[in-house]
């Protein structure tokens, strides 16, 4: 079934939404066999942002909420293309939001298929500020489902107002989108943010385009994650070390020493293990100084210390059940020893 799901952007800046735009156009999760899937209904994808802004300015109405972000999303087994997926999010965006401009882009860079739909707050058409409550996305999650039956895939159970466990459907809906864990759906969220992000306020930014919300400030001991489905993790409850907060503050501060270019991909060893090595290999130049004033003898040469292959394996093993992917008998039994 495909699921519907409202992302809640806490920043409703003329920034954010330009931010987000670039986040969801990226050709790294939108191009599939050589076809970039990004589309505009009622604007061009490429200058969405632009005609958005000029919308608000026509209608004098620049302030407060900006835009809203949806995510379309269908299983891993689905027997869709990406295209016919893409195609799906413009039929969906046609139908729900008629005289708005909406950018359209579909995801292919992960093992679930989604569309993210962006929808400006402000109709071009009439000047009249979108808003939204419980009832728009009920009605938003029948029209997909009909949409998605025509397309013979299959849906969730109706939905009721007033039903003791609606409260629970959002949990619901984000356990169908992927099948697997919601603290390793988390730490994938995580690795990809990392991708894209210099420092803790990028980090949190990049998560927040996704329907995560960060809690970390200096005070505090654990930087605290809330999911879109409601659920709550400390970095210390995610099964490794590398995204504990001190950490974390390490490889931020790693990244402005060193530079830091997006989408560059974390070294196999993990930046902790990187880091780890660099600070042991300081404090052995430390000690070799101080063993040549006292001996005038030569010291072993420098051994950094590397990262395990236990520890390396673990790594693995985390990454890719955050990917969704199924782990070998030896791989279960290293993530039995963590967990």
């Amino acid at each position: 079934m495909a699921t519907f799901t409202p992302i809640k952007n806490q920043k409703q800046t003329k920034g954010a939404l330009l931010g987000t735009v670039l986040y969801i156009i990226d050709r790294r999760k939108t191009t599939h066999e050589g076809q970039n899937l990004v589309s505009g209904f009622n604007c061009n994808a490429y200058t969405s942002y632009l005609e958005m802004m000029t919308t608000k300015q026509q209608y004098r109405k620049t302030d407060k909420r900006q835009f809203f972000q949806f995510v379309q999303s269908f299983p891993e087994d689905t027997n869709l293309t990406p295209q016919e997926v893409h195609r799906i999010g413009l039929e969906l965006a046609a139908r729900q939001f008629p005289d708005y401009e909406v950018l359209v882009a579909t995801h292919c860079d992960t093992d679930n298929l989604h569309n993210h739909l962006l929808v400006n707050s402000v109709s071009f058409k009439t000047g009249k500020k979108l808003h939204q409550n419980h009832d728009d996305l009920v009605l938003h999650r029948k029209i997909n489902d009909e949409i998605c039956m025509v397309h013979g895939q299959p849906v969730l159970e109706s939905y009721h107002k007033g039903q003791k466990k609606k409260r629970a459907l959002a949990g619901e809906y984000r356990a169908a989108e992927r099948g697997e864990s919601w603290k390793f759906t988390l730490i994938k969220a995580i690795e990809d943010a990392l991708l894209y992000s210099p420092d803790r306020e990028s980090l949190i930014q990049n998560m927040e385009y996704e329907g995560y919300k960060v809690q970390w400030s200096d005070s505090r001991k654990y930087i605290t994650y809330t999911c879109p489905n409601g659920m709550k993790c400390r970095d210390n409850k995610l099964h490794d070390e590398t995204y504990l907060k001190e950490n974390m503050e390490r490889l931020f501060a790693y990244r402005a020493e060193h530079g830091f270019i997006p989408l560059t991909p974390e070294p196999p060893e993990g930046w902790l293990g990187q880091l780890e090595q660099e600070r042991h290999l300081g404090e052995d130049v430390i000690s070799l100084g101080k063993n040549l004033e006292r001996a005038g003898d030569v010291s072993p040469p420098l051994t950094p210390p590397t990262w395990t292959d236990s520890k390396q394996r673990q790594r693995e093993a985390l990454k890719k059940l955050a990917q969704g992917h199924k782990l070998q008998s030896e791989q279960e039994q290293e993530m039995d020893m963590t967990m």
